[in-house]
């Protein structure tokens, strides 16, 4: 990294990235740093040339307010959240929540529409048997009856969604959502929105990994977020990308997997055949106006893989970076939308 020095460490396979060391230490633009706990992970807020007026406590607190908030609607972990109590609900009448709710299910549903079900809010039941959901077990490969109990109860046609007033129903009585592929960019997106609504224009918001970028940073040069190389137990850069004002969020399957007789299995789960993907596909980072989008699509490419992921990427115009991993070694395509953030090599 002769050229570039880490300064955080972000999420599982992003840098927030500056210029060498000497460029580092000169920070020309007053900056308010804010990090806390949240959501089974932690949360990082930059804000940079802060208006007059603006308090570091009552930010803080906002930013905690907000988070919290989402947790204690989108979690599966906590059985008092909105979502754990319509999950647990044995009914397919309608079921009153939240407008936040409403708002994240339907982004849910539209993805998995434009992806034909490679990504699938229905997911739950299929990420609790393989281990990777609330109810942790020791590593183990499902039977095959097990999958397809479970892929009987998967399927995103089964939700439907009302504005006004909001409600949720489930087309059949065990439907379990899952919305750990967008709940934190969902995050994101809110502490941003609330960022702008008090006139702040430069930020850097980042929830376990998930981000959202705007303006400048400290140095009054535009936000440089680095993708790891996916190689385990290292970290190390892959590509550096520029961003202005955009979500970003990668998936891959090389940090949440378990072992088992040999066979590594991704915590990424295939909604359609119920089994952990087995491709070459690495990791996948989608740059997009929100990070909920950023999130759920770079979810849906990452089970979609090389081939078909890159052709759903296409298709939809999103801006996607695919690393491929063949033996020991990796090759990286991107979609035209998404080359245009990157920087040359260094």
């Amino acid at each position: 990294m002769s050229k570039w020095q880490l300064v955080r460490y972000h999420g599982m396979a992003l840098y927030l990235l500056c210029l060498f060391v000497t460029a580092c230490s000169n920070k020309n633009h007053e900056l308010i740093p804010l990090t806390g706990a949240v959501m089974g992970t932690y949360y990082m807020v930059e804000v940079v040339d802060p208006p007059e007026g603006l308090t570091l406590m009552g930010l803080d607190e906002d930013i905690s307010r907000l988070l919290h908030d989402v947790d204690a609607r989108m979690s599966t972990y906590r059985t008092d959240s909105e979502l754990s109590r319509f999950n647990a609900a044995q009914s397919t009448e309608w079921f009153p929540v939240s407008s936040d709710l409403i708002e994240v299910i339907d982004q849910a549903l539209q993805v998995s529409r434009d992806t034909d079900g490679a990504f699938d809010v229905t997911i739950g039941p299929l990420v609790n048997l393989w281990g990777f959901g609330p109810e942790l077990q020791a590593d183990r490969v499902p039977t095959e009856q097990q999958i397809r109990s479970a892929l009987a109860r998967v399927g995103y046609q089964h939700v439907q969604i009302r504005e006004q007033p909001p409600a949720i129903r489930k087309g059949i009585e065990s439907v379990y959502i899952d919305l750990s592929a967008l709940a934190k960019g969902y995050a994101v997106d809110r502490v941003a929105e609330h960022l702008e609504r008090l006139g702040i224009k430069n930020y850097m918001v980042e929830v376990g990994g998930e981000l959202r970028l705007k303006g400048h940073n400290e140095r009054g040069t535009p936000w440089k977020i680095a993708v790891e190389k996916p190689t385990p137990g290292e970290r190390d850069i892959y590509g550096v990308m520029q961003l202005e004002n955009h979500g970003v969020a990668t998936s891959g399957d090389y940090r949440n997997y378990f072992e088992k007789d040999g066979q590594r299995y991704s915590h990424t789960i295939d909604p359609r055949t119920g089994r952990s993907i087995d491709h070459s596909l690495a990791s996948v980072t989608v740059i997009a106006d929100t990070s909920m989008y950023a999130d759920a699509f770079a979810t849906a490419l990452m089970v979609a893989g090389p081939v078909d992921g890159l052709k759903l990427a296409q298709e939809q115009d999103i801006a996607a970076y695919f690393i491929i991993k063949s033996g020991d070694e990796f090759t990286a395509t991107a979609t035209e939308p998404f080359q245009r953030h990157l920087l040359p090599d260094n």
